[in-house]
């Protein structure tokens, strides 16, 4: 079982994470919550002032003007924007709230899910083509005409 490390944010707020990588990209290393909540990123090389103030910028000034303003809400269901900043360890990482259920594939594919994709993230390659979604995809994941609709309407406000 892996550790729970515990540390603060810039602006004070405790957090943990379970130091166990979920997820490497070619900038950073993922970790999960112990609730499996949020997500603790964590930049591989060290950051220069330029790149600490951007982070600061999109944790701080960019995230207040985008949910503190009137409607804020609405994006929270859309966006998992970075909500701190985090030092531990001389690395510097953001928290970021994980994708809700909802980006997730429930069913996943025909014939009890044969291609392994329960579970994973919703990818546009699945829902692109209506020749993958009819050969492929589980009938409950494929959706209609009026959720079409509904994902049309989210994209032209995003």
């Amino acid at each position: 079982m892996a550790n729970i490390v515990t540390c603060k944010t810039k602006d004070g707020e405790t957090v943990q994470y379970v130091d166990e990588v979920i997820g490497s990209g070619s900038m950073k290393d993922v970790y999960f919550s112990p609730d499996k909540s949020y997500v603790v990123a964590f930049y591989h090389k060290p950051q220069n002032e330029q790149a600490r103030d951007r982070i600061d910028m999109i944790t701080g000034r960019y995230r207040q003007n985008i949910f503190g303003q009137s409607g804020g809400e609405y994006w929270k269901d859309l966006f998992c924007w970075p909500t701190h900043v985090v030092e531990h360890g001389h690395k510097i990482g953001i928290v970021v709230p994980t994708y809700k259920s909802y980006f997730f594939f429930k069913y996943g594919s025909k014939n009890d899910d044969f291609l392994g994709i329960k579970g994973r993230e919703k990818e546009g390659k699945w829902f692109a083509s209506a020749s993958n979604q009819n050969k492929f995809l589980d009938p409950r994941e494929r959706g209609n005409t009026l959720t079409y609709l509904k994902v049309c309407l989210l994209l032209t406000r995003a």
